[in-house]
């Protein structure tokens, strides 16, 4: 029996590329140089980004929105049917769906709000609004005007080449209906900082545990927890006058008539009042006659009125019954450690640096190997091209050759 017994072809393999790991191994250990000096300057950049970075709060707040019963009960049957596969094509209502909260949140409308929010700030000493305090206050950190100049100036070369048009301002006369539709307004500046406050508050919907998530960045402790109290008081707002408008709009329609008819009321009691103490000193039938006419007329307007009185408290319970609460699961509350981290600035800095320099020692390693794989492809390429010349040329005289043949026995014959 022999003594020889044959390796399986995956731990060949798997030997094979192990040992071809050596050379790589043995390159780094020799060009430690290269990759000690492309860390040491991701050390300084990581530095620089370090000293020079902002430091940013982030502020979280949870809610719950109280949704109605039919509401709740039209989520539910929803809920179990898509976990049973299918959905249920429910009633539509007049209720707004937690899921368009965030298309709120990011709506221009409510971002311009909070831009023009009077906010407090530690380098000013009143309130002011961040549209302000980034124009007049607020200077741009060292590596934003690096990468503003290196990465970004593609950019400024072609916004510089571009035409640059005026901002459009809202036509100026006339009296606006505030209930009439008309376009949002934005300059050029405006819409920088509404894209700053897009970015830095954002609103997340748990689909399974049904609550929400309001997170706020900025560059101040209390700066951005009254960013945050604004961004969910207006968020209540707009999710109120989204429910109540329609009844709102019934109240403000009974309360007009409500006045109408009580006027009307206090006029014809205050007409007959004056009617009857005339006739106090001497009753004739004409007096008679006009006290019975005024008397019928406050008797119908009286009736009148109390049925307008109990309409106008059902609105009034119906607009109540309407406004939507949220249970503030976690409140707003000042933040104490920033949430941008120094320290993994630099980390990841210095990670960048190491693969930079690995990457610079394997460019080193293969690019001759490389170089020299190319230049024998075009070799063979070369080579390959020539010995189809010269069959192209070997199919010609044969065919030549062919010819005169057949030509010569064409001769003979005759």
């Amino acid at each position: 029996m022999s003594d020889y017994q044959e390796i399986p072809q995956e731990q060949y393999q798997a030997e094979e590329e192990e040992i071809n790991l050596l050379p790589i191994i043995r390159t780094m250990l020799k060009s430690w140089k290269t990759i000690a000096i492309a860390v040491g300057i991701g050390l300084v950049l990581g530095l620089l980004a370090a000293l020079t970075m902002k430091r940013q709060y982030t502020v979280t707040a949870v809610m719950v929105p109280q949704l109605s019963s039919s509401s709740s009960r039209a989520a539910s049957l929803g809920s179990l049917a898509a976990l049973a596969g299918f959905s249920l094509n429910a009633t539509p209502t007049a209720e707004l769906s937690p899921l368009i909260y965030p298309q709120i949140v990011s709506s221009v409308p409510f971002r311009k709000e909070l831009l023009y929010t009077p906010l407090h700030f530690s380098k000013v000493d009143t309130l002011i609004n961040i549209f302000d305090y980034y124009q007049e206050y607020e200077k741009p950190s060292v590596m934003s005007v690096v990468a503003k100049y290196t990465v970004g100036l593609p950019g400024l070369i072609l916004g510089s080449l571009r035409k640059e048009e005026p901002d459009i301002q809202a036509p100026a006369g006339g009296e606006v209906d505030p209930k009439a539709l008309s376009p949002v307004f934005v300059s050029k500046d405006e819409e920088k900082f509404l894209k700053f406050i897009g970015e830095n508050v954002s609103l997340d919907v748990d689909k399974k545990e049904g609550y929400l998530t309001l997170r706020v960045t900025g560059l101040e402790r209390l700066e951005t927890a009254e960013l945050a109290i604004k961004a969910q008081t207006l968020l209540e707002q707009e999710v109120t006058r989204f429910r109540t408008d329609k009844a709102q709009d019934e109240l403000d329609y009974i309360q007009a008539r409500y006045n109408e008819v009580k006027a009307e009321a206090e006029s014809l009691q205050y007409s007959l009042a004056r009617v009857s103490d005339r006739a106090n000193n001497m009753m004739t039938s004409q007096s008679r006659i006009e006290m019975e006419r005024l008397q019928s007329k406050y008797n119908v307007a009286n009736s009148v009125y109390m049925e307008m009185a109990k309409q106008l408290e059902s609105a009034k319970m119906a607009v109540k019954k309407d406004t939507p609460t949220f249970s503030i699961i976690q409140p707003v509350s000042v933040p104490v450690k920033p949430s941008n981290s120094r320290m993994k600035a630099l980390i990841v800095w210095i990670f960048l640096g190491g693969v930079v320099g690995v990457g610079i020692v394997l460019v080193k390693m293969y690019l001759p190997k490389f170089k020299k794989k190319w230049e024998e492809s075009e070799e063979e390429m070369e080579e390959l091209e020539k010995l189809e010349e010269q069959e192209k040329k070997d199919r010609k005289n044969k065919k030549k050759s062919r010819k005169k043949k057949d030509d010569d026995e064409d001769e003979d014959d005759d």
